[in-house]
């Protein structure tokens, strides 16, 4: 009887310690928060702010968001152009919170955000040069300076895990490793055809791995193409000998389709967020080999 209690009353003060012992980690979006569940496997499950099906670029905060935000001990976001929602909200919190914003790592390679519309001919007139995209994820090669970064916050605040922490660590660098050659090899054959994106959110995939978008539908994710835009886009299709059109699942599909209608262009949906994978240590794995696939797939 004694020991069953003794047990019992070593189970309720321990539980709670081991909870309260763990960082509280809130991740913005779903493909970093992926990176970083890799890295606190076995010691945490971070919270993720926006749900892959969503689009972080128009996202409202709900209260019990902000509060969550108001008492995480680390935040990590990508920068301004993917979460506009976030530096008024990083405004309000306390000084005692750690944040990491990824475009300002020392390490991250950063690519500028290009206009929509034609791209290729004169590449400089379509940079915003002050505006870096913030999709980063969408290079293996970042993605390690991602979970490089988290690693070392981790182990900062939470020393009693580090060894955790690095050992799960090398095991994501590991898998980023493999994803990329197999990325190399998926898209080998298709590098030089044509397409056009809905919207500029795959610079990164697209330097990496050599590929040859032309342009994009959308100036602006949250803003319908107009009439004058729409032409403008099926004569550079056929200038250009676009063999894609990809939509995403974010934003409704009916612009894309418009534009492939009649023209003998064939569609596809790339999905940058990976809204239909669980949230995990698995969803950016997934995510790249989808978004490889639907552009293989669409190619060739």
């Amino acid at each position: 009887m004694f020991i069953r209690l003794a047990l019992l009353l070593a189970l309720l003060f321990t539980q709670p310690l081991c909870a309260a012992d763990t960082p509280h980690v809130v991740v913005s979006v779903a493909p970093i928060h992926s990176l970083v569940s890799g890295v606190m496997a076995g010691v945490a499950t971070p919270e993720l702010l926006v749900k892959a099906t969503a689009s972080p670029h128009s996202y409202m905060l709900k209260p019990s968001q902000m509060d969550a935000l108001q008492q995480a001990d680390l935040i990590i976001w990508n920068g301004e152009s993917v979460e506009s929602f976030m530096p008024r909200t990083l405004r309000s919190l306390n000084s005692k919170t750690r944040v990491i914003k990824l475009t300002a790592l020392p390490s991250m390679t950063l690519l500028p955000t290009r206009e929509g519309g034609v791209w290729g001919e004169d590449e400089d007139h379509h940079h915003h040069r002050d505006d870096v995209d913030g999709h980063l994820w969408l290079d293996p090669n970042n993605a390690k300076v991602v979970v490089l970064a988290v690693t070392a916050a981790l182990s900062e605040i939470d020393p009693s895990h580090a060894t955790q922490y690095r050992r799960n660590s090398e095991a994501v660098l590991k898998q980023l490793e493999q994803l990329a050659r197999e990325l190399d090899a998926t898209l080998a054959p298709v590098r030089d055809i044509p397409y056009l994106v809905f919207h500029d959110g795959y610079h990164y995939f697209e330097a990496r791995y050599h590929l040859n978008a032309v342009g994009a539908v959308s100036v602006d994710p949250e803003r319908k193409p107009g009439a004058r835009r729409l032409s403008e886009l099926t004569t550079m299709i056929k200038q250009r000998q676009v063999r894609c059109v990809f939509s995403e699942p974010q934003y409704p599909a009916s612009t894309a389709q418009s534009i492939v209608a009649g023209s003998g262009v064939k569609s596809g949906v790339l999905d940058p967020l990976g809204s239909t994978l669980q949230p995990g240590p698995e969803l950016y794995f997934g995510l790249m080999r989808g978004v490889g696939a639907s552009l293989k797939n669409c190619l060739q």
